[in-house]
């Protein structure tokens, strides 16, 4: 049998504030919630939550990133920070799409990204 990535681990001062950011900011699905512990996510890809009593336990650096691709980046960004997120910089506009970084209610890194309409380009390859 292969390796399967569970989920990723984020140690969180609220359990319950951090599981309504994620629910309800970025529309992942609960699939447990107790007081100490959460689940969410769909398929394969999940976010697990687990309360920590001390600071140092949730201290959050830069990284790393919890990366997301969502279909409206404005309305997603203003949601997250109605539920406490913090901008990170300023909203980007590139080729590729619209990319924001924020930060969580407890410090982790977020990007959500929004592709642009067009597909990219195809690069051709050339045999040498």
């Amino acid at each position: 049998m292969g390796t399967l990535l569970r989920h990723v681990l984020l140690l969180q001062k609220d359990v319950a504030k951090a599981a309504r950011f994620y629910s309800e900011g970025l529309d992942l699905p609960i699939i447990a919630l107790t007081d100490r512990w959460a689940e969410l996510g769909a398929g394969p890809s999940r976010i697990a939550l687990k309360a920590v009593e001390g600071e140092a336990y949730a201290s959050c650096g830069y990284s790393p990133f919890l990366c997301f691709e969502v279909e409206d980046l404005q309305a997603r960004v203003q949601r997250l920070l109605e539920l406490g997120a913090v901008l990170d910089g300023p909203i980007k506009y590139a080729d590729r799409g619209k990319v924001a970084a924020l930060r969580g209610p407890d410090g982790q890194m977020l990007s959500i990204f929004e592709p642009a309409d067009q597909p990219l380009p195809q690069q051709s390859v050339k045999s040498q």
